[in-house]
């Protein structure tokens, strides 16, 4: 069987360490801070998203750019040119264009390599909701499946990884153009913290809006309860914007009610977290199915 390599970009919200782990690689989308190029240094991520985090607590602006077509060549030929093939999984193209720089790069290698394959997927996923496509993919590969039989997973699949997450700021969703000024005033007067998922078409919908931020994480666990396929049998996933004890605590949650035992937690990243905001709290899984029909209210999204 012809050897292959996974990749992902940094949306995929997976720490340096478990993409060693998993033998990952990941192109890295950019973040501007205050129109400055802000980098997360191998190794130190923990640390530095903990002050990107406060740094857009006291009032400072991120904004971010995808991954150019050739900053995708320059990445995947040295692979290709190894003999090896490449399955990338790619950012939802309901959030960001990215995946389709990838797919254009993909096109122009095949000249160069014909020998070579690169399947792009778009994951329609988000965060370490695109980091479980990821890390399922990796665990399949370990077990001897080939470039094919993993990519005809991850598509057959990746509508059935749930997203549900909260933000503790509407403001923040609000400037980045994906909740109205009235509704951000009005959700935080009356505290109220939205129920989010990424739907079928990869995009920020609202599944229900609840009062206290306590009662809003109790809500995503008893979501999984209704969703989840056999939970106590899965890996879960949970992201927070630096707000570490509210990730535990839905952790436990979940261990308690549901017995799992593999859970991982980690910061979400800096393209999604200046959007989310500090506070956000998102858990991921796979369910039968993500179509949650209770969403009534799209979000837009950029």
């Amino acid at each position: 069987m012809k050897d292959y390599v996974i990749c992902t970009d940094s949306c995929a919200d997976l720490s340096s360490g478990m993409l060693a782990a998993v033998d990952v690689k990941a192109l890295h989308l950019h973040t501007l801070l205050d129109n400055q190029e802000y980098l997360l240094e191998e190794g130190e991520e923990e640390q530095r998203l903990g002050d990107f985090y406060e740094q857009l607590r006291q009032g400072r602006t991120s904004s971010t750019s995808q991954v150019t077509p050739w900053e995708y060549r320059d990445a995947f030929s040295p692979v290709l040119a190894q003999g090896k093939d490449i399955l990338y999984i790619g950012f939802s193209s309901g959030l960001s264009a990215t995946v389709n720089a990838a797919r254009l790069a993909a096109s122009e290698l095949e000249k160069v390599f014909p020998a070579g394959k690169v399947n792009v997927v778009d994951s329609l996923s988000a965060s370490m909701g695109l980091g479980l496509l990821v890390w399922h993919a990796a665990m399949m590969k370990k077990q001897g499946k080939s470039l094919d039989e993993v990519t005809h997973w991850v598509e057959a699949n990746k509508l059935r990884v749930m997203h549900l997450f909260t933000v503790d700021d509407l403001n923040f969703l609000k400037r980045g153009g994906r909740l109205s000024g009235r509704t951000a005033f009005v959700g935080t007067a009356l505290n109220i913290k939205p129920m989010l998922r990424i739907d079928n078409l990869g995009q920020i919908s609202a599944v229900y809006t609840i009062r206290g931020r306590r009662k809003s994480l109790l809500t995503m666990v008893d979501e999984m309860g209704k969703s989840a396929r056999e939970p106590q049998n899965q890996t879960i996933f949970i992201s927070h914007g630096d707000c570490p004890e509210d990730a535990q605590f839905l952790a436990g949650e979940i261990r308690s009610r549901f017995g799992v035992k593999e859970i991982y937690v980690n910061f979400v990243g800096p393209v999604i977290g200046g959007h989310s905001g500090p506070g956000t709290v998102a858990l991921f899984y796979l369910a039968e199915d993500r179509n949650v029909e209770r969403s009534k209210h799209k979000m837009n999204s950029k």
